[in-house]
């Protein structure tokens, strides 16, 4: 009986280390989830209206932080890189109320028109939207009265965020590079 038993214990402790052994091997690259496993229920589309304000000249809220290192003959200032972090307001006065930041890179992408690569996120601080943002990956073409660019992702209340944005120039001063630009966003959320 004692052996009968031991060869038992032999048997299901072979298989418990062979089990152990292939789940430990076997690691899934993907799998089909619910949408309603993430809490996503139903879909929505929200339209935001705000402006962006380009400072260059007192407090420099964007910087250029790179240029062509050849010698650059377009007049669009092709291969320079900036850096922002302006504020998002609700009208288009720089002393409106802020409801959030514009925080990325622009670069001239165009050796012959103003087009800008934008990659950019904007985030939002007020109200139900507070810590949620929307990514940003397109190009401006900038002399356009009004030019369109792709939503390409987002958080918070915009996880799985996609859409586009529509930007007009509001005022822009030759002189000091400063801007407002008039956004009107149409983004599809859960």
């Amino acid at each position: 009986m004692a052996l009968i038993l031991q060869k038992q214990m032999h048997n299901i402790i072979t298989i418990l280390l062979f089990t152990l052994i292939i789940q430990a091997q076997s690691h899934e690259f993907s799998k089909q989830l619910s949408p309603n496993s993430l809490g996503l229920k139903k879909q929505k589309l929200t339209h935001l209206h705000f402006y962006y304000h380009d400072i260059r000249s007192t407090t420099p809220d964007i910087v250029q932080v790179a240029e062509a290192a050849m010698t650059n003959t377009s007049k669009t200032g092709f291969g320079s890189v900036s850096v922002l972090d302006g504020p998002l307001t609700v009208g288009p006065e720089r002393t409106s109320k802020i409801v959030g930041r514009a925080q990325g890179m622009v670069a001239s992408a165009d050796l012959n028109d103003f087009g800008f690569l934008f990659v950019i996120n904007y985030i939002f601080t007020d109200d139900k939207y507070n810590g949620s943002t929307l990514s940003v990956l397109g190009r401006n073409q900038v002399l356009l009265p009004v030019r369109e660019l792709p939503i390409v992702g987002g958080t918070g209340i915009f996880r799985f965020a996609r859409g586009y944005m529509l930007t007009n120039t509001q005022f822009f001063n030759v002189s000091t590079g400063d801007g407002a630009f008039e956004y009107n966003v149409y983004v599809f959320h859960y």
